[in-house]
């Protein structure tokens, strides 16, 4: 006979693994500045210099919004868990990136493709507890402003709730991950300062759209199934 197994909502079982692979490719990103056109823009007309984002702001942007849409699904209580669940691959990840910076290099590698990758990999103690604390706060913070606000109005202004939720734990997440990878390294208001409007602008123009996509497209794999 066999053993009855417990079913796992489609929504649920393709936004973990999106969730995960999420998670592992932030860190790779975040080692590229870049400075999209509002951002660009608002550190002219406003700070009077070049403001720039780290690219891991995408994934993470969308670690947000997939957190959101599995509690827009599925509940707050679910939703949490695929957050703790994400530790695993976020360790996993440093931990691998480690072993490989450690391993000597082939001697057959272009000496700039070796250096790059070395540099890429060889982030300090401090940046990587920073992305570990950064991460769990923000993202728990996330799911949490997100399903109280919907406790407090329903069902209606998605679009605003999850901005809304984006950008507060934006804003935690930049406070943690700066003053734990950075203090005492330079001044870092200034850096903290640039790093919070940028991400808020971010989220209140690419958290909307997305957020109706991906409830969008869970309700549909849960409707197939």
């Amino acid at each position: 006979m066999d053993t009855p197994t417990r079913g796992i909502a489609p929504s649920l079982f393709a936004y973990s693994i999106f969730y995960g692979g999420m998670v592992c490719i932030a860190g790779v990103l975040g080692n590229k500045q870049v400075a999209p056109w509002p951002i660009s823009e608002i550190g002219r007309l406003f700070l009077g210099g070049p403001l720039a984002v780290e690219a891991g702001i995408f994934a993470f942007l969308l670690l947000v919004v997939t957190s959101s849409a599995v509690a827009e699904l599925h509940g707050s209580h679910v939703a949490n868990r695929l957050v703790r669940v994400g530790f695993v691959p976020l360790l996993v990840s440093l931990l691998l990136s480690w072993i490989v910076w450690m391993l000597p290099p082939s001697p057959a590698m272009l000496p700039a493709n070796r250096d790059a990758i070395q540099l890429i990999l060889g982030s300090t103690w401090r940046i990587w507890l920073g992305g570990i604390v950064a991460y769990g706060v923000s993202q728990t913070l996330n799911v949490t402003i997100f399903a109280a606000l919907k406790g407090s109005e329903g069902s209606r202004l998605l679009w605003l709730r999850a901005a809304i939720a984006s950008m507060l734990s934006q804003v935690v997440d930049t406070l943690l991950f700066v003053t734990i990878a950075f203090y005492g390294e330079f001044p870092i208001g200034p850096l903290i300062i640039g790093q919070m409007i940028a991400k808020v602008t971010l989220s209140a123009i690419l958290v909307p759209p997305l957020i109706y996509l991906f409830v969008g497209i869970g309700k549909r794999l849960d409707a197939r199934a």
